[in-house]
């Protein structure tokens, strides 16, 4: 009957029956605090899925209910019908919780904090469930089901929570919550290794965090032996499926082989027609596979798609086409019938926010393109490398040094332009440090770490503050960064940037390493 419940979860949110057809009042509900009205946030499809879950848990008083809210649903004496109810039940309130955060007021983004502390409350519960059960339950064909779904839960909760910032995770862990990195992993790979309902799930959190998570936020590079490993048996037995052909090109991607990389996203593009985000993460794929060779016709071309297809994030897609655009010469750019002016000016008018804040990458791109808002604007010297950069890029094209030493031309043909620029712009400085950093992230991959730690303390030597901070994924990459909180500090305290540069440079001088130009 469990087995069935979860099943059954699944059917009702296609199906998306009235709460009549479950046996619950959606009156009884907003009593209770789990829905305000009929046209929540959440939608027709999610509530049906929550009634269908509330029908099989336990039932208790108003009391009792703002007790389990707060401190989680009591463990004793459960049937194994009504753990699996639990079960579903967190599931189904992390799902409204993150819609609820898409609402920009201060009270949807509180609603969606109480939300997601619910659902880890019955997720931790669970846990105890799991451990408190007796082995010869354990042994049961319907349990694997639910130990599966606690490791899923358990396991995505403490992996997502251990990527955030230092002092955003201790806050979270004051407030309850794990994030504990190292548990995650284990969890996921024991859910992924088990024959549950919810093995799959595990297995593609995993393979997420191993080919994006770890590669965007710059944590790591990824397990890609292990990401490879979980998606053989998947891809074996479903060689067509969209999801394994995307995986399989993503691995692709993070090897350095773009050319089977391209096939295989244009393969999953090919593969169905209902699923059109799955087509978007492909263009998107596609246009940085082609940027990684220089290819700017074909980048063009899938952020152009990006631009009419999707919403995600047009301020993104367009400064990111309008980037792409700037790399090829005018004749070709005219001969496309585009304007890469007026792209660059659109950008600030499509940023979106999300809980009231601006997405991080929307907020950089406007920054970069205020440059064009001018009458007279002012070109940006080689923003679709720049955006390479921000995308942790460096670190991919590094697999393949002939594509690197090419980027590696790119940059030093921009910079003998800015040397001989007869009449520099404000910015002149800035570009040249943007482009003395991303030369040395090129040679940092090729190997060259004494011209690569030059490049960057010209960065330091000429630049202001937000670029010794810019500079220091490069620097973290060498290994030799020595700036550290404390030098922040002390410019704050009224020292001079510059004389603590001095000061540095003279230090590493003084042991025989490279000083800036």
């Amino acid at each position: 009957m469990s087995v069935c419940l979860q099943r059954d979860i699944g059917t009702v949110c296609l199906s998306c029956p009235s709460p009549l057809e479950t046996g619950v009042e959606e009156s009884d509900l907003s009593e209770r605090g789990c829905f305000h009205t009929t046209n929540d946030i959440t939608g027709s499809p999610l509530l049906s899925l929550f009634l269908a879950g509330w029908k099989f848990r336990r039932k208790s008083g108003i009391l009792k209910s703002l007790a389990n809210f707060w401190y989680g649903q009591s463990v004793d004496n459960l049937t194994e019908e009504e753990m699996h109810a639990e079960l579903c039940y967190a599931e189904v309130l992390m799902q409204k919780a993150a819609l609820t955060f898409l609402d920009e007021s201060i009270i949807g983004f509180i609603k969606g904090g109480m939300g997601i502390r619910n659902s880890y409350l019955i997720y931790k519960n669970c846990q105890a469930m799991e451990n408190d059960t007796e082995d010869a339950e354990k042994e049961k064909s319907t349990h694997i089901h639910f130990r599966g779904g606690v490791n899923m839960g358990i396991g995505s909760f403490n992996l997502i929570l251990s990527m955030l910032p230092s002092r955003v995770l201790r806050l979270m862990e004051f407030l309850g919550f794990s994030g504990d990195r190292e548990l995650g992993l284990s969890q996921l790979r024991e859910g992924a290794a088990s024959n549950s309902l919810r093995s799959i799930l595990s297995t593609l959190t995993l393979l997420m965090f191993h080919l994006y998570m770890s590669v965007i936020l710059g944590t790591g590079e990824g397990n890609l032996p292990e990401a490879e490993a979980l998606l053989k048996p998947y891809a074996e037995k479903f060689p067509n499926g969209a999801l394994m052909l995307f995986y399989a090109a993503r691995i692709a991607v993070l090897k350095g082989n773009f050319t089977f990389a391209q096939e295989k996203f244009v393969a999953c593009i090919a593969t169905q027609e209902e699923w059109r985000q799955i087509h978007h993460l492909c263009y998107w794929e596609l246009m940085w596979a082609y940027s990684f060779e220089q290819n700017w016709i074909e980048a063009y071309r899938y952020a152009n798609l990006l631009c009419k297809e999707n919403k995600w994030s047009q301020a993104t897609y367009v400064f990111q086409k309008a980037a792409i655009l700037s790399m090829l010469p005018e004749e070709e750019v005219t001969k496309l019938g585009e304007n890469v002016v007026a792209l660059f000016r659109q950008v600030d008018g499509l940023r979106l926010r999300i809980a009231g804040k601006s997405i991080p990458t929307e907020k950089f791109a406007a920054k970069k393109a205020q440059r064009y808002s001018s009458p007279n604007p002012l070109k940006l010297v080689v923003p679709a490398l720049e955006m390479m950069y921000v995308w942790n890029g460096f670190t991919v094209v590094g697999k393949r040094p002939e594509l690197t030493e090419a980027i590696l031309s790119t940059l030093e043909n921009a910079e003998e332009q800015l040397r001989n620029d007869s009449a520099p712009s404000e910015y002149h400085m800035d570009d040249l440090c943007v482009v003395q950093m991303l030369k040395g992230l090129c040679l940092t991959q090729l190997g060259h770490q004494i011209q690569a730690e030059i490049c960057f303390n010209f960065v330091i030597f000429h630049s202001l503050l937000s670029s010794l901070l810019s500079v220091a994924v490069g620097y973290a990459g060498l290994g030799k960064l020595n700036f550290k909180i404390t030098d922040l500090l002390s410019i704050k305290k009224g020292f001079s940037l510059r004389q603590i540069i001095v000061q540095k440079l003279s230090v590493q001088a003084s042991r025989g390493q490279p000083t800036a130009p």
